[in-house]
């Protein structure tokens, strides 16, 4: 596992976009594992810049999404398929019908059976990662045990306070959501772990143990071949962490 300190949340986004360009242009027909949430925006902004200014081409990529909401419509503020398109897909020229985020309205047993499927015909290339506080992956939340495919999730109580902010209000959050499974995320080929905000438990439970609990799932990168975890040096400072 390598670990990258920037000066600050806009050096991570700029060297978090130099993993995702690598891919790219090594590999045009790449497939891209995305995520949503406030730590992987400003990596999504630089990559629009480059694709705009600098030409880094899309056209060719594909991509899937790590989860979204179970009832929230893709043209719903907050789903994560609307989200996507406001942050990335908008301002690239890739081509939407290259690009997939689970359905949240619907059967969900047959949205659930369609992301699976999706998953195993996916071979994703990187897969960027944000963690929660309590260090959930995606929406794979702690416990005894993680799932191995795509599943639906039914979400801690800290997670939804932690995402309570991105809506009118705490009861509007909803409780369920469809995710890639702990397996989907460790079969990329990479892993690119954005670590932002105030999650200085989970980045220490990551960077200073050997252990790999379910209890705290982004433990689970220190098994990956290519994992890279990106943190500020303010996050970094507060953790007591020098590389």
């Amino acid at each position: 596992m390598r670990v990258i300190i920037g000066k600050d949340y806009e050096e991570v986004s700029r060297l978090a976009a130099d993993e995702i360009e690598k891919v790219v242009r090594e590999k045009p027909a790449c497939t891209l594992g995305l995520a949503t949430g406030s730590s992987p925006v400003g990596m999504y902004r630089e990559l629009s810049r480059r694709c705009r200014e600098e030409g880094l081409d899309f056209s060719a990529v594909r991509s899937v999404n790590l989860d979204e909401y179970v009832g929230l419509a893709p043209d719903h503020e907050q789903s994560y398929r609307y989200f996507m398109d406001d942050n990335l897909f908008d301002h690239i020229n890739i081509d939407k019908a290259n690009t997939y985020v689970a359905r949240g309205v619907g059967d969900p047993d047959a949205n659930l059976a369609e992301f699976n499927a999706v998953l195993e015909k996916a071979d994703v290339d990187i897969q960027v990662l944000g963690v929660g506080p309590d260090g959930h992956l995606g929406f794979n939340e702690p416990g005894e045990t993680l799932w191995d495919g795509a599943h639906m999730e039914t979400l801690d109580e800290s997670t939804v306070d932690a995402n309570a902010r991105f809506f009118a209000s705490r009861d509007e959050v909803p409780r369920r959501a469809f995710t890639m499974g702990m397996g989907n995320i460790l079969r990329a080929g990479k892993l690119l772990l954005i670590i932002s905000g105030r999650k200085a438990e989970a980045a220490k439970r990551l960077l200073f143990s050997d252990k790999i609990d379910p209890r705290c799932p982004v433990t689970f990168m220190r098994l990956h071949r290519d994992a890279v975890v990106l943190l500020e040096k303010s996050l970094a400072d507060e953790i007591g962490y020098q590389g």
